[in-house]
């Protein structure tokens, strides 16, 4: 029977949630606190740790730090009010593995927890490891912004070249990784992706590359580094700014030298291993305030590839929803055939902070609850809802006006900067190249 820690101080709330899940032959402890939750985590063993976000001494964003810090693998689903999206996607960030809104939907929380569990399972013996081949995540979309992100792909896939990939979080940034690996003449070897940003200082070095029988406390035999372990394939490291000065000093090596040396050891091993890195923060600035070494930026950005945002690619929209909907179905053994219109106006209008990541979360969760042939505005989470909708224009009307509004905004953009391009297609989250096709296709005087 598998134990779960509830972190809720509203008790009334928390004896539903444990009664349910206890019908469900789960076993639940209830803590209304993080000072008791924190206690729990350090003394008992769980397979899963259920944080409300607001609690009376802090929030769970202390909780999930010091879990991560500590190096603990036990999954957390993040609770939150209907209104903090923006939370739950900080949380998953952060190191939580899924979140649920309140009110809870129990059929929901099911499904969520049952996930959780099952993303343990798939990662057991590697902390922050997911080793596999490429997968059908990827969904090439038709937008202007998704082919050039194609191309960029295929141009540098049959490369060696070290690959920083930049985008919000829940972009896609490890599925774009995976692509390259998959046309790559690496194929055929490993594919390593690390989250860095789960990585605790203490054990970034020994994760990444290995240690030594007796290295440090709790090194009980010889352990081999994920660079060990991608040696002849593609390592993709994720969230590569969040690693702490030292480790980013072996990084270097590692990529200038292909040699490693494991912590505690004095041979150094040597790796023939393809070196893809992201981030969703902004590099340039982290080497301004000397967070992260020049020298390994220039070596990590060979070739960059920007993945725009989901709200900037809204032709692909539809394409992404249908992607989703048939892979709910397989995994719940539904038969959802679309979304109603009223429906997809509201994922039209809305902005997606958690860009694809929310987006899968949210069809998932809708096809779950959806009784018909159809996803209905009453089986999308109520702060979509919310969302101001403008009515529904024909196909043609609806892109004048977003090319419209697009226009209008580039023009507003490069004055803000005094047409600087390169400014300006940063702030616009796009590449200098399609900045000019645009400026070119709209008559913009630049």
């Amino acid at each position: 029977m598998t134990r779960i820690l509830l972190i809720e101080d509203d008790p009334a709330f928390a004896q539903i949630i444990e009664n349910f899940l206890g019908r469900k032959k789960y076993e639940v402890h209830t803590v209304p606190n993080l000072k008791e939750g924190s206690a729990a985590v350090h003394k008992e063993a769980y397979g899963l740790v259920l944080l409300d976000y607001h609690l009376p001494d802090g929030t769970g964003f202390d909780l999930i730090r010091e879990m991560t810090e500590a190096g603990m693998k036990i999954p957390i689903v993040m609770m939150t009010g209907f209104h903090d999206i923006r939370t739950a996607v900080k949380a998953i960030h952060m190191g939580a593995r899924n979140y649920i809104t309140k009110p809870v939907n129990p059929e929901e929380l099911l499904m969520v927890i049952s996930e959780a569990l099952q993303d343990k399972d798939a990662s057991a013996g590697s902390a922050a490891r997911k080793e596999a081949t490429f997968s059908s995540g990827f969904v090439k979309g038709e937008s202007e912004a998704s082919e050039e992100l194609m191309r960029h792909i295929e141009l540098i896939a049959p490369t060696n070249m070290t690959v920083l990939i930049l985008g919000e979080s829940g972009t896609g940034k490890e599925n774009i990784a995976r692509s390259i690996h998959r046309l790559s003449t690496r194929a055929d070897g490993p594919f390593v992706a690390i989250d860095c940003g789960a990585l605790s200082e203490e054990l970034a070095s020994s994760e990444l590359f290995g240690h030594i029988k007796g290295a440090f406390t709790g090194a009980i035999n010889d352990k081999k580094g994920e660079f060990e372990m991608a040696s002849g394939g593609t390592i993709f490291l994720d969230e590569v700014g969040n690693l702490t000065y030292p480790v980013q000093v072996k990084l270097l090596r590692a990529i200038q030298e292909r040699i490693i040396q494991p912590v505690g050891g004095n041979k150094p091993i040597k790796v023939d291993v393809r070196i893809i890195t992201a981030t969703n923060e902004d590099l340039i600035t982290n080497v301004r305030n000397g967070s992260f070494r020049e020298d390994l930026y220039h070596r990590v950005n060979e070739f960059s590839i920007r993945v725009p945002a989901l709200r900037n690619r809204s032709e692909d929209l539809p394409l992404f929803i249908d992607h989703f909907i048939r892979q709910s179905n397989t995994e719940l053994s539904k038969t959802i055939e679309g979304v109603s219109p009223q429906a997809m106006a509201v994922f039209r209008t809305y902005k997606w902070p958690g860009n694809l990541r929310e987006l899968k979360n949210t069809i998932k969760r809708a096809v779950l609850l959806a009784k018909g042939p159809f996803i209905e505005m009453d089986n999308i989470p109520e702060e979509m809802r919310q969302t101001p909708v403008a009515p529904v224009k024909q196909e043609k009307e609806l892109r004048a006006m977003n090319e419209a509004n697009e226009k209008e905004l580039i023009i507003k953009t490069l004055k803000e900067v005094k047409y600087n391009k390169s400014k300006a297609a940063g702030i616009l989250n796009i590449d200098r190249k399609t900045l000019y096709m645009k400026i070119a296709r709209y008559g913009i005087e630049a």
